[in-house]
């Protein structure tokens, strides 16, 4: 895979899909990419079979709150001193960098850091969407320690932990990042090539300027959401798509609270038919109900888009009144499986509903 400045665009609006409404302003990821390149030059992207399997590849994201995150970007000195601390820790030298996930911000520090690093880029993460919490990758899913991790903040304060547990490192994580305000750097799940080839969501980078490739070219024929859901089912993981609603927000509830973005948002149909979709998010979609019936649930894809222009939209972006589709998406088949689902399955975000994949929906 070869990108160019001008694919920037398309990529971090694939990756923002992707997010299922979290995972960061890719805007605000888009500027800190295109200026590090600028500097540094286009990092190389490789394939995960190209890795050695002996080869050491770190993650590097972003983390906290979408409100926070969209105010606060990164300088490149934080990011540095993140890979910097873990490597000291680990005692190894990053062969390669690779996105904890997808969404958002998180598609494009990576390509940010790897251009600073001097590193190449894998074209893949941990997830191929976005979620909420440290714990909720594939990594952790197939026994990768979480830890190691180090964080850092805007004004270079920096510490490494060492937990027994992702999910305990996502408490410390957590706290610390309220502390330093809400939005840290962070390296974690120090990988083997080998794991990066058994456990990693491959083609993520790919897929992600492909969707925004078909925004685009929707765009110019008219119907951008038709176009993206028509590539959506020629992918290998999202290919069970559909529109599940269109309507227009007319009710919104959003706060920031313990470190996330949380609240609910309500959608009234646009074809007089009275129908309601309430879609519920912690940093991402987690579920759509229309009239209390589950049209779509986590980990499955809810992402909303502008009804005329398939623009995606995050949640911190919905307003009152905005008229928008709603699509369900497969995930992942790794992030379906049993194992998946006992770690970031409905009950690992507080729902009652079991998870139905979105074709059986």
């Amino acid at each position: 895979m070869k990108l160019s400045i001008a694919d920037l665009a398309n990529v971090a609006r694939g990756a923002a899909f992707l997010g299922t409404g979290g995972g960061g302003d890719p805007y605000i990821g888009r500027m800190l990419a295109t200026s590090a390149i600028q500097e540094f030059g286009m990092p190389q992207i490789i394939e995960p079979h190209e890795l050695d399997d002996d080869a050491t590849v770190y993650t590097i994201a972003m983390l906290g709150a979408p409100t926070v995150l969209s105010e606060k970007g990164a300088s490149g000195e934080d990011v540095d001193l993140a890979i910097k601390r873990i490597e000291q820790y680990m005692g190894k030298k990053a062969d390669a960098l690779i996105p904890i996930e997808i969404g958002g911000v998180n598609s494009m520090l990576p390509i940010m850091a790897a251009a600073r690093q001097n590193l190449p880029l894998v074209n893949a993460d941990g997830m191929g969407r976005a979620f909420p919490e440290i714990q909720m990758v594939t990594f952790n899913v197939y026994g990768v320690s979480c830890t190691p991790a180090s964080i850092t903040d805007e004004h270079l304060n920096s510490m490494v932990i060492e937990t027994g547990s992702a999910k305990r490192a996502e408490d410390l994580v957590r706290v610390t990042s309220i502390e330093m305000g809400c939005s840290v750097i962070m390296s974690s799940y120090p990988l083997t090539g080998k794991q990066v080839k058994d456990y990693a969501v491959h083609g993520t980078l790919t897929m992600a300027l492909e969707i925004g490739q078909a925004i685009e070219r929707g765009r110019k024929e008219g119907e951008p959401v038709e176009s993206l859901v028509n590539y959506l089912r020629t992918t290998p993981y999202y290919n069970q798509c559909k529109v599940i609603f269109d309507g227009k927000i007319t009710d919104l509830r959003r706060e920031t609270s313990e470190g996330f973005t949380q609240g609910h948002c309500l959608l009234s149909a646009l074809d007089g038919s009275g129908k309601t979709l309430e879609v519920t998010f912690q940093n991402e979609f987690l579920i759509a109900k229309e009239d209390g019936v589950v049209r779509a649930i986590v980990p499955d894809l809810v992402c909303m888009v502008d009804r005329e222009t398939a623009e995606p939209i995050p949640v911190d972006a919905l307003k009152y009144g905005q008229r928008l589709k709603v699509l369900g998406v497969s995930a992942a088949p790794i992030m379906r499986t049993k194992e998946s689902l006992a770690v970031f399955g409905p009950q690992a975000f507080g729902l009652d509903e079991e998870f139905v994949a979105i074709e059986d929906l």
